[in-house]
């Protein structure tokens, strides 16, 4: 199942294929001293036949091949962590003083365990991101062999 892609995503998959397109950009020379007329309709039926072949269509708005991973971060662990510290300060402490460094504790802990979830969540993003990004590579350079190896069996040079 394909998932269209959410506006970050899709800026970033559309710079990495914009410097990639550029870097994959194909030089074809007609060899065999094909007419302008007949190179266009070579290259448009070799842009069908390789879309067709591998699946992929470099016109088309990409597309991710799952979804992706929440980016929501979490906050309040600091509040949240305080506030048990203080709970459990009052229930086990036997002073108000204990019922505060058990607040400053809690809120040092959960400060701590919210930064570590909000990194996870980053990394995943992150590795989610390099995965789509390589898919899309992997694709696009797919599509590029087949469309020269069409070119090139009906004469062209293509580099």
């Amino acid at each position: 199942m394909r998932f269209p892609v959410k506006p970050f995503t899709m800026i970033t998959l559309l710079l990495f294929s914009a410097s990639t397109a550029f870097a994959n950009e194909l030089y074809i020379y007609p060899a065999k001293g094909q007419s302008s007329e007949q190179q266009e309709k070579d290259k448009f039926e070799c842009y069908t036949w390789a879309r067709n072949d591998t699946g992929f269509d470099p016109m088309a708005v990409p597309t991710t091949t799952s979804a992706a991973p929440s980016s929501q971060r979490s906050s309040g662990g600091a509040a949240k962590g305080a506030l048990g510290g203080a709970a459990l300060g009052a229930i086990f402490g036997s002073s108000s003083r204990t019922t505060k460094r058990s607040a400053v504790a809690g809120g040092v802990l959960g400060g701590v365990r919210q930064s570590s979830k909000n990194r996870q969540v980053d990394q995943e993003r992150q590795q989610w991101e390099q995965k789509e990004s390589a898919n899309y590579a992997n694709n696009r350079n797919n599509y590029n062999r087949a469309y020269s190896a069409c070119l090139e069996g009906r004469g062209y040079t293509v580099r």
